[in-house]
């Protein structure tokens, strides 16, 4: 055994090979710092050039990329609040007020730290488990997996504020949301208003980015000034790998959490970051610093969102199946390289599945020295004023945002749940929760019917569901316990209480009515297809209810329920950049993408960053160059509008 793993080390140290992983690195940390593309663009750019490679230097090549994504993705989560990928979500609720108190280089250190172990443990647990895993992967059927996917939804008691009611409400509002369109179980089409867009359900990245990205976006425009308030990397660097050493058992944990979902196809990393934050919380001795800058907020989540890969990369090998969709990318490239996955990984090809191994491991290590080297110069960006970045970042989220089915209507999307975001962050409903229950919501429904077909209900008899059943009791035990601390992901409630009631009244009002619609939607269906939103849609309409009875009893009302973050507010609130958006986006629809950025650029940089006409044109070109250069290596297109449906016009106004 030993001679398989060393031999495959030193097949990889080789100039050539090391240089193709460097490649994959390279290419990995430029993705990363994009928010919103992902390890499924990044490998997706890769696929094309390894055809005719050896082996080893391609799996090294698409290994290296896979490896650094979830470290490089930190860029823009604690210095600009905008999640780079869907894994590195719960970093922005403590990395992003970090930064804002001069902390960046603090988080990002503690994050590239914990994130670097994280791949360590994940190619260790890779390492330990290629020959055991295969029996362990077999105990998991439907039932086990849709329990897996209720130990997930239970997380939300530790995120919720203090106000249960509140963070189950938000979860259902996320499971209804991800039961837009085909039902898994019969193909029948729910809520979706019978358009074609809606028929495949909304797209992962759309929600990820308008429900958190986009808030955040149109507050900070409030303020005017730069991200940071101070130095945003300040001189912690030190600080924030001692504060890692200090936490070995949070990083153990998280990252074992990380590994072990990585391994179940379906759950994938999308929650597994919201997983592990709940649970730093949930295991704080003090959970009151949750959301306002507690660097635990930071470890767990990255240290479980890259254990991920080497989780994911179990079943990708031993069976075939992806673990996460970058997963489906590299097993097409396996194929492509003449590589078939499954039991012969762990017999025939050991060796090539520890080239796998060692490549994740050096790629963790080689991408965490260069997020080091490089942070400094990305963090300058935090200095500049506000209003000269907000318009690249709304050009990256929109285009990323397209790239999810390319079709206009991503941006009609997007920007609907970014207006449903702001309600979110306004009143005190958990957007993680919301989260949460939005990426489970589809592996939850196929789990539950094929469960229910199989075994009937006798299912939640089976021993293991019965083991992560009581985990799940257990986990919504250690949130209702620290209940008191009134932590909330949206901010602190002390701060927030209104006199008027009247705002959040209507907005629960709204939510009640929205539970009764896909209640009545699900009847409509066959057993299979309304099982599941009559469920949901009961559950979720209760717990409104529950808290539109305490928001009746006025400014009185106890905790979180009485939550408006505009309260005390004496400008217009974020409306008049919303309205910004939604004119950019108007000017899509008629001009298409690229004309629509050239000139919402020049507006907006005179009207509201007040540039001279000199700067404005130079940052419109920068801005226009560099989406023509992304769009032009990416092999990318833009958004069309009316214009491009009548006229055909040259690349890049098509």
């Amino acid at each position: 055994m030993m001679d398989v793993i060393f031999g495959a080390l030193l097949e990889l140290l080789t100039p050539t090979r090391l240089m193709f992983m460097m490649l994959g690195v390279s290419v990995g940390l430029v993705i990363g710092v994009l928010p919103g593309l992902g390890g499924i663009a990044g490998l997706s750019l890769l696929l094309p050039f390894i055809y005719g490679m050896d082996s080893t230097s391609a799996l090294a090549m698409l290994i290296g990329l896979i490896a650094v994504i979830p470290t490089s993705d930190t860029f823009s989560s604690i210095l600009m609040g905008i999640p780079g990928s869907s894994a590195s979500q719960a970093t922005v609720l403590d990395g992003f007020p970090l930064a804002r108190q001069g902390q960046g280089a603090r988080a990002l250190s503690a994050a590239f730290f914990a994130s670097m172990l994280g791949g360590f443990f994940g190619a260790l647990v890779l390492t330990a488990s290629v020959m055991a895993a295969r029996p362990i992967i077999l105990l998991f059927g439907s039932a086990e997996l849709f329990m897996l996917t209720l130990f997930g939804l239970s997380t939300v008691a530790a995120l919720s504020g203090g106000n249960l009611a509140k963070g189950i409400a938000s979860a259902c509002l996320g499971l209804a949301f991800g039961m837009v369109g085909a039902a898994p179980a019969t193909g029948e089409y729910r809520m979706d208003f019978d358009t074609l867009y809606l028929s495949d359900g909304l797209p992962l990245v759309i929600v990820g980015l308008g429900i958190f990205a986009l808030p955040e976006l149109f507050n900070l425009l409030r303020g005017g000034g730069a991200i940071a308030q101070q130095n945003p990397m300040g001189t912690g660097w030190i600080q924030g790998i001692k504060d890692v050493l200090r936490n070995p058992w949070l990083v153990l944990r998280c990252s074992g959490i990380g590994a072990l979902i990585g391994a179940i196809p379906g759950i994938g990393g999308s929650v597994v970051d919201w997983i592990a934050y709940s649970h730093a919380m949930q295991t704080s001795k003090d959970a009151s610093r949750f959301g306002k800058g507690e660097i635990r907020g930071v470890i767990a989540p990255e240290s479980a969102n890259n254990a991920t890969q080497g989780g994911a990369l179990l079943p990708t090998l031993l069976f075939g199946i992806p673990g996460s969709g970058s997963m489906a990318i590299f097993l097409a490239g396996m194929i492509l390289i003449g590589l078939q996955p499954g039991p012969a990984m762990a017999d025939r090809d050991l060796g090539v599945t520890y080239t796998i191994i060692w490549s994740l491991a050096i790629a963790n290590f080689v991408g965490t020295l260069l997020c080091i080297l490089l942070a400094p110069g990305i963090a300058k960006l935090t200095t500049i004023r506000y209003p000269l970045i907000a318009p690249f970042m709304i050009m990256v989220i929109s285009f990323a945002a397209f790239q999810a089915s390319r079709s206009v209507y991503d941006l009609i999307a997007l920007f609907a749940v970014g207006i449903l975001g702001l309600f979110l962050r306004r009143f005190g409903w958990s957007r993680p929760a919301f989260l949460i229950g939005f990426v489970l919501s589809l592996g939850a429904e196929r789990y539950l019917y094929q469960a229910v077909q199989f075994s009937g209900w006798e299912f939640l008899t089976r021993p293991v569901a019965l083991i992560i059943l009581a985990l799940t009791l257990l986990s919504l035990w250690a949130g209702l316990r620290r209940s008191q601390a009134n932590v909330n992901t949206e901010g602190a409630a002390d701060e927030s209480r209104a006199a008027s009631m009247l705002p959040q009244l209507a907005f629960t009002a709204v939510l009640l009515a929205f539970f009764v619609w896909v209640l009545f939607e699900g009847l409509k269906n066959s057993y299979l297809a309304a099982l599941m939103p009559v469920v949901v849609a009961t559950v979720g309409g209760l717990s409104v209810l529950t808290v539109l009875v305490f928001q009746a009893r006025g400014a009185t009302a106890a905790g979180s329920t009485n939550f408006d973050q505009e309260a005390k507010a004496t400008d217009a609130g974020p409306w008049p950049f919303v309205g910004w958006a939604l004119g950019f986006l108007g000017l899509t629809l008629l001009l298409g993408f690229f004309a629509a950025l050239a000139l919402f650029f020049i507006a907006f940089l005179r009207v509201v960053a007040r540039c001279g006409w000199a700067q404005t044109l130079l940052l419109t070109a920068a801005a226009c160059g560099f989406i023509l250069i992304l769009a032009h290596s990416l092999n990318l297109i833009f958004p069309g509008g009316l214009l491009q449906d009548h006229y055909d016009l040259p690349w890049p106004l098509r």
